[in-house]
């Protein structure tokens, strides 16, 4: 596995561990979800996963794998909002599966699964009919983002997708290439206040 440095996405976090509650309305449902500090935008929900949850495309049925979920906001709302999807997720921060956990819990959810792993390592012969993602930009594009891009099409049924959110002027040109290659296509599922969700099918 990659070794990663001590920010959000890290295998190993030291930072003091101090917890609190965001609320916040999704979809048109509100939302509490417990949070902690030396994870992805502890204090409120980021405006990129925002815009990801509120435009992303769910399964009527099968199976969705929110990767590197952080606190657990896009699984979550997938899983709420349709009970016949099966839903997992996965983040390389223990701390991170942790809260997602206890969100799950708290929430009475019982079509998710939380994970720790690195990538698509936990999920060797796994197959999705969707893959969302709020991918951790800051830990490389050449590192994690185009690893998360190539292999994404081993892990997806015939028709499956992949969903992305990204700054559109910090590396929405470059993630496009990594779509267009490893699919052979992409579209802008939307786009507001400085990002875009692009998606990709597996054809």
């Amino acid at each position: 596995m990659v070794k990663v440095s001590d920010h959000y996405f890290s295998s190993s976090p030291t930072s003091d561990l101090q917890k609190g509650l965001i609320k916040t309305f999704l979809r048109g449902k509100e939302y509490t979800f417990l949070t902690a500090s030396g994870l992805f935008s502890y204090k409120r929900i980021d405006n990129g996963t925002r815009l990801l949850v509120e435009s992303m495309k769910i399964p009527e049925k099968g199976s969705m794998l929110d990767l590197g979920c952080g606190i657990g906001v896009i699984g979550i709302v997938a899983a709420c909002e349709n009970s016949n999807l099966k839903v997992v997720m996965s983040d390389v921060n223990p701390r991170a599966v942790m809260i997602a956990s206890e969100n799950v819990n708290r929430m009475g959810l019982r079509n998710v699964k939380v994970i720790k792993g690195y990538l698509y390592e936990p999920y060797k012969g796994m197959i999705f009919d969707t893959i969302v993602s709020n991918p951790p930009v800051s830990a490389g594009m050449s590192r994690v983002v185009k690893p998360l891009v190539r292999k994404a099409p081993e892990h997806l049924r015939k028709g499956g997708s992949i969903q992305l959110v990204i700054q559109s002027q910090k590396g929405a040109n470059m993630l496009s290439n990594f779509l267009e290659k490893a699919f052979g296509n992409y579209e802008i599922l939307s786009r507001s206040g400085g990002f875009r969700v692009l998606f990709s099918i597996k054809n």
